[in-house]
């Protein structure tokens, strides 16, 4: 089963803040992501920032599962993501 990605407004706006090398890596790991979502994301203890992690390098999307949808609700550096 294929995951619809849906991003937030808060989201967009952190992809559009990464450099080029960056959104492109960004990129072919969502399509990853959107493919099997538990297979390479681990579950958040803080619930209030989201339910899962994945892991792009030095950056991490914050995500939320809704049936057949993923929900990126953040993507950040390592260092400032969990502030």
């Amino acid at each position: 089963m294929i995951f619809q990605l849906v991003y937030t407004r808060r989201a967009r706006d952190d992809v559009e803040a990464l450099d080029h090398l960056a959104r492109k890596r960004l990129a072919k790991k969502m399509e990853q992501l959107a493919k099997d979502p538990f297979r390479q994301s681990k579950k958040i203890h803080d619930p209030a920032l989201g339910s899962y992690r994945f892991r792009v390098g030095d950056y991490r999307v914050i995500f939320d599962i809704d049936g057949a949808n993923i929900v990126i609700l953040r993507i950040g550096h390592r260092r400032e993501i969990y502030r």
